[in-house]
């Protein structure tokens, strides 16, 4: 299988926060060691990232408070400047451009959901789905349109003219998620969307999330602290400590091959049957019919595991638009488990 190309290229990028870091960065020919950052004085907040974010795909960045990966996301945007490095979205670098430039790129481009939801209290949920179209100079007939559309999508219709105060948490979010989507943004940023949600409403709007990623195929860069969140929502990860990404891979990946001790520790805990997606140890089929149970090849093996217990042999497993791609067998699932 092909891999879909990247849609957003880190290259090197840095952030140092401080007095002449631009300068400091350029002296030590933009690869300084942590000694030398401390000894200057500067804080290395992001400390030469690489990666690449695929058309299409849930790219979580995750690690500890204070680890970068809020800052990360910014960079990836331009909110912050970052003091060196390329940052290519759509094969543009981003630092080369202009203020007007960037301006046009984020109201068009790219959608944002931060962990506060930033709704403005004194406009109804159709005006505050609808507040980026009006910045874009939409008529108002059409981004009311438009938002009546999104705020169906994210499963709040009849709720238009409430006010935020009127909402739950969890409500509130979903117009976070629809005023982002509104634009219809060819990349997606979250930044811990659901870390101040219940835990039961949280893993509501993971599943809402989910459901709404096999709908419109976004490219997604996603924030979080939680791995339990990282290896349901991610196709790939990436783990941040002290600005640097230490391990980089998909969820398998990070679990059953830890790059470093770090990571191993952060990871050990983690049963294998909830990180093994059903793709990897399904058999392949090409355009097969399979009755009776059918499971997303997104879906852990823990998640799969719970409908063989009526006496199911096997089960289909369907890609994101329902298709079968492959046939999960009890046999492969028992083993699994039974490794721990």
């Amino acid at each position: 299988m092909t891999t879909p190309e990247a849609k957003l290229v880190c290259r090197n990028v840095w952030k140092l926060f401080g007095a002449e870091a631009e300068e400091f960065l350029a002296s030590h020919d933009r690869h300084p060691d942590p000694d030398a950052i401390a000894e200057a004085g500067l804080v290395g907040a992001v400390r030469q990232v690489d990666l690449d974010v695929h058309e299409g795909e849930i790219f979580v960045i995750m690690g500890l408070s204070g680890s970068g990966k809020s800052t990360l996301v910014r960079l990836m945007s331009r909110l912050i400047e970052p003091t060196g490095g390329d940052v290519l979205f759509k094969g543009e670098n981003l630092l080369k451009a202009s203020q007007s430039r960037m301006i046009e790129i984020r109201r068009h481009q790219m959608g944002m959901v931060f962990q506060h939801f930033a709704l403005l209290p004194h406009l109804t949920v159709l005006d505050n789905v609808a507040f980026p179209l009006d910045i874009q100079g939409m008529d108002r007939a059409a981004r009311e349109a438009r938002a009546r559309e999104m705020i169906e999508l994210v499963g709040l219709a009849g709720k238009e003219s409430a006010f935020p105060r009127q909402l739950s948490g969890g409500q509130q979010q979903r117009v976070g998620i629809a005023r982002s989507l509104a634009v219809e943004p060819e990349i997606w940023f979250l930044d811990e969307p659901f870390s101040a949600l219940d835990p039961l409403i949280r893993r509501e709007m993971q599943d809402e999330f989910m459901r709404l990623q096999t709908k419109l195929h976004k490219t997604i860069v996603f924030i979080t602290h939680d791995f339990d969140e990282a290896i349901r929502l991610a196709d790939r990860i990436a783990i941040m400590k002290d600005g640097e990404i230490v391990q980089a891979g998909t969820p398998e990946d990070i679990v059953l091959t830890p790059a470093t001790p770090y990571v191993a520790e952060f990871t050990k805990n983690v049963a294998r049957a909830k990180v093994i997606r059903t793709r990897s140890l399904m058999t392949a089929v090409a355009g097969g019919e399979e009755d009776g149970a059918r499971i997303s090849a997104r879906s852990n093996i823990a998640e799969a595991a719970p409908l063989f217990l009526d006496g199911a042999t096997h089960l289909g497993v369907t890609d994101d638009d329902g298709r079968i791609i492959g046939r999960l067998d009890r046999e492969a699932v028992v083993s699994l488990m039974l490794q721990g």
